[in-house]
Formats: C-alpha cells, structure tokens, sequence
C-alpha cells in the first residue's frame, strides 16, 4: 500500500533553504520516493488551516517512507535546513 509524507514547511531563511531544496531531490529519489506536491498555490477549503508551503512525496510503503527518512541522504540534506525553516511532518498510508 503506497505512502505519502506530507510536510507543512514555514520558511525563516530563504537563501540558506534554497540548499535544502537543492539537495532534498536527489535524496527523495534515492530512498525510492517522488514528489507529488512541491509548493504551489495553496486554496483553503474549509478550516483555518494556512500552511505558507506544502510538500507531498509519495513512497512504496510506510515502511520505505520511515527509511528514507532515517536514511544517511536524507539526513545531510536536512541539516541544510537547519535553522532555515520550521517543518510538520507526518507520514500516512494511502489508498
């Protein structure tokens, strides 16, 4: 059963988050990953959820999701954000 990763982004320093963004690619394809939704415009439907950037990757399974996300790639990415943006981020089991 696919998995999705969603991750509510607010951004504090745009230059230095433009690394993340630089690297974040290369380790999403390498834990078997691909983006669904990266930014773009964003309508609230209902609530008063307003998230500035949404993220939304795709992987084979929970599992896979979990080890990319421990994974040696992504963790050298993610300390190029450190500092850089605040991040919500959870991973779910699709349909």
């Amino acid at each position: 059963m696919p998995a999705y990763v969603i991750v509510e982004t607010t951004i504090h320093d745009p230059e230095q988050y433009e690394q993340y963004k630089a690297a974040s690619p290369a380790a999403v394809a390498g834990g078997g990953g691909r983006f669904v939704v990266r930014g773009g415009e964003l309508a609230v439907l209902e609530g008063d959820w307003k998230p500035a950037r949404l993220v939304v990757l795709e992987f084979e399974d929970l599992e896979a999701a979990k080890r990319w996300y421990e994974s040696a790639e992504y963790q050298a990415a993610k300390q190029l954000r450190e500092g850089a943006a605040s991040l919500r981020m959870v991973a779910v089991e699709g349909v």
